[in-house]
């Protein structure tokens, strides 16, 4: 019989787990790969554009990955200069003792009952190599030490494996060492990446934000199209013009999103709200085409492109002359400005330390980078009373909150988007306590995984989540799922169709803007998705 498409799997066919170990030991059990379970391997022209080596055509079920001849050599050599450069990678690598505290705490492994998905066996793909080729235990002793040899299948292994992880770090939470997993597979994606091995999901974004500034490969003039269309709907909605400036000098403050804003509709309606938002309140700010994508595929290929590809930020910045910044509702795009910009692209002395321009704020933690979180900025309008509300105007939503993983257990990111939710909407439940801020679970598609072809994958990794999202849906009803990732709002809404059907999917600020009392605006009777009010449906059917 023919396996099952992803697509044609229904829910109830997904939710067979069997978690029961395989009978041989894990170095012994050999990989299958599973169609609806991995990206596509990558093409050429991308490879070619930011020069990634080793540029080829292949496929993945290919017996032969078309590699170099001393693709060994380039390996470990590259191992070995990781291992060197980066002492938290061999102290990860050195001083895990295998207790599987992580085991179960991966939504893979819980998905989809892979003892491969379990964080403690998935980092010791790589940690077997590593043994191997740069410990004296493994280079003599070899599997009775834990070490294997580097061949064509156990690199086919690491690749399959190495992309079946969100980079999410839940599993970090967990270990009573603090290894950090996710680093592992980040470096192990590095030297991958040394053969060209990448994916086509992850390689042309690179190659696209490196050519246009966005992942998308739009031009200034397809956003400015996109910005005109939604003025109109805005103006339908409001009967309030707004004014977007774009690549504006000298403004205070420059504005940058993931370009899943421009184009992804719930990210559409995000970004007609945040129109509407600044243009309510006077914000002297500017749009950059250039900078049109604060997200940073680079960062799931190698610490060397994504720093490449985050230089575009600070460089947009000096060249507009702008005193800050304020970024959207991104995920990896937070996590790279909160852990690494400062370190890769600056300091950006050019710039000052940002404040307020309405309630005299200073955000001290933006003191070194200079960019500020929307979610923060509005928490501190609100709280100095600068912000009008009918909350009346979302009293259709019961809406919960999923804490996207960058910005939560990589930054610590918790109350201001519930203080925001809060403050426009009267009904907000929270998911179950091991579920949410720093344990939250991955929508299941981070780090690149967010493809058509892997959807199995993804439903299995999202589980956990819906799985969430249900109990409060049974509960209290919920039908709204609001997250602060462009990420989150792409891929959530096949999540919840599949497994929660009846909860749609939103950015925070959409629920903002629909509250958000503005000067000269129309009696409203739609949100911004153009759909009826609460008690204003009669109207809107007249």
């Amino acid at each position: 019989m023919a396996e099952p498409k992803p697509e044609e799997l229904k829910p109830e066919e997904l939710a067979k787990i069997e978690y029961k170990p395989p009978k041989t030991g894990w170095m012994d059990t050999p990989t299958v790969f599973k169609k609806g379970m991995f990206c596509y391997g990558n093409q050429p022209k991308f490879l070619k554009t930011v020069g990634f080596p080793n540029v080829r055509s292949w496929s993945v079920l290919d017996e032969d990955w078309k590699l170099p001849e001393n693709w060994q050599e380039i390996f470990i050599e590259g191992l070995r200069e990781r291992v060197g450069k980066y002492r938290s990678f061999r102290l990860f690598l050195d001083i895990c003792v295998r207790c599987g505290a992580c085991a179960d705490k991966c939504h893979y492994f819980i998905g989809g009952g892979d003892p491969k998905n379990m964080p403690v066996l998935r980092a010791e793909l790589l940690r077997s190599i590593y043994r191997k080729y740069c410990t004296t235990s493994g280079k003599i002793m070899g599997k009775i030490a834990g070490a294997r040899d580097l061949t064509i299948d156990v690199l086919k292994e690491l690749w399959y494996y190495a992309y079946q992880c969100s980079e999410c770090r839940r599993c970090s939470v967990f270990c009573p060492y603090g290894i950090d997993t996710a680093e592992i597979t980040i470096l192990a994606r590095e030297l991958l990446n040394l053969l060209g091995l990448n994916t086509h999901w992850i390689s042309a974004p690179v190659a696209q934000c490196y050519m246009t500034g966005n992942h998308l490969g739009l031009l200034p003039h397809t956003q400015k199209d996109t910005f005109d269309q939604m003025v109109a709907d805005l103006e339908v909605v409001t009967g309030i013009k707004v004014d977007v400036p774009l690549n504006r000098k000298g403004a205070e403050i420059l504005y940058y999103v993931p370009s899943g804003d421009m184009f992804d509709e719930r990210g559409y309606f995000l970004t007609m709200a945040t129109l509407l938002y600044f243009h309510e309140i006077g914000l002297d700010y500017t749009w950059s085409t250039y900078l049109s994508d604060g997200g940073n595929f680079g960062f799931f290929t190698t610490n060397e492109v994504a720093k490449r590809l985050n230089a575009k930020a600070y460089a947009e910045a000096k060249r507009l002359k702008v005193k800050w910044m304020i970024g959207g509702e991104c995920g990896h795009m937070w996590r790279v400005i909160h852990q690494y910009m400062n370190t890769w692209n600056g300091p950006p002395d050019f710039l000052e330390e940002p404040v307020s321009p309405f309630t005299g704020t200073k955000f001290e933690n933006a003191k070194s980078t200079k960019v500020v979180h929307i979610c923060e900025f509005t928490a501190d309008m609100i709280k100095h009373g600068k912000l009008k509300f009918d909350k009346s105007r979302n009293d259709n939503l019961i809406v919960t909150y999923h804490d996207s993983c960058n910005t939560s257990r990589g930054m610590g990111f918790f109350e201001e988007p519930r203080y925001v939710i809060n403050s426009v909407c009267k009904n907000f439940y929270e998911m179950p306590e091991n579920t949410i801020r720093e344990q939250t679970f991955c929508c299941g598609c981070g780090s690149g995984l967010n493809a058509s072809e892997d959807m199995e994958l993804r439903l299995r990794g999202g589980l956990p989540r819906a799985n969430a999202v249900k109990h409060v849906k049974d509960k209290y009803g919920v039908n709204r799922l609001a997250c602060i990732c462009a990420i989150d709002r792409a891929v959530l809404p096949a999540l919840m169709d599949y497994w929660v059907p009846g909860v749609t999917v939103s950015g925070v600020h959409e629920m903002v803007a629909n509250a958000l009392i503005c000067k000269g605006e129309k009696e409203r009777t739609t949100d911004l998705r153009n759909e009826p009010l609460p008690g204003k449906e009669a109207k809107e059917n007249v």
